[in-house]
């Protein structure tokens, strides 16, 4: 959805809301068909950024939840981790971020892949810095678990929300073990 301003631009109307969870304010812009951006209260302008570079110029409309997003993040929230997994993205990357990106949503909840790992599941083990690379870049967290890959040491690491809220997402997903542990420096 999109309208034409005076200069021929288009802008792309994206539907905005926002989430009240455990581990602070969730924000969410869908195109009406799928959810394009989920990020935290805080990294507004990331959020634009991204949504800007991968749709062009876009405008919001505020309190609009077609997806009925926050019931399934309420869901996910109070336990049922599956509650996020139908959910339609529309993640708009390069080829490689969206293989990726993808590919994220295939590690099960509860579970954590390396950076290695992930790579060799892409038919790429050579590439682990690349993904991780395309991991930070995810612009829908928590539906496109990037907090569910962690360092080859079992760190930690990496999670653009913040190393704190990681560990409390794989915390709620049962996923944290004695071996994990939060790195020194987030990425």
């Amino acid at each position: 959805m999109g309208i034409s301003t005076e200069e021929g631009l288009e802008i792309m109307i994206l539907h905005y809301d926002e989430f009240v969870s455990p581990i602070g304010g969730i924000l969410f812009a869908s195109d009406g068909e799928a959810i394009c951006a989920l990020d935290y209260e805080g990294y507004e302008k990331r959020m634009r950024s991204l949504l800007e570079r991968r749709f062009g110029p876009v405008e919001f409309r505020n309190g609009s939840d077609p997806q009925q997003l926050k019931r399934a993040l309420r869901d996910y929230f109070d336990g049922d981790l599956h509650a996020l997994d139908q959910t339609p993205v529309c993640m708009r990357g390069t080829s490689f971020q969206e293989q990726v990106w993808n590919a994220l949503r295939t590690i099960p909840a509860g579970r954590t892949w390396t950076y290695g790992r992930l790579a060799a599941e892409l038919r790429r083990p050579q590439a682990a810095r690349a993904v991780g690379h395309a991991n930070s870049q995810n612009p829908i967290a928590i539906i496109v678990p990037c907090h569910r890959v962690i360092g080859a040491s079992s760190a930690l690491t990496g999670y653009a929300g913040g190393l704190d809220r990681k560990q409390w997402l794989l915390g709620h997903e049962g996923a944290l073990s004695g071996s994990h542990r939060l790195a020194a420096a987030a990425n």
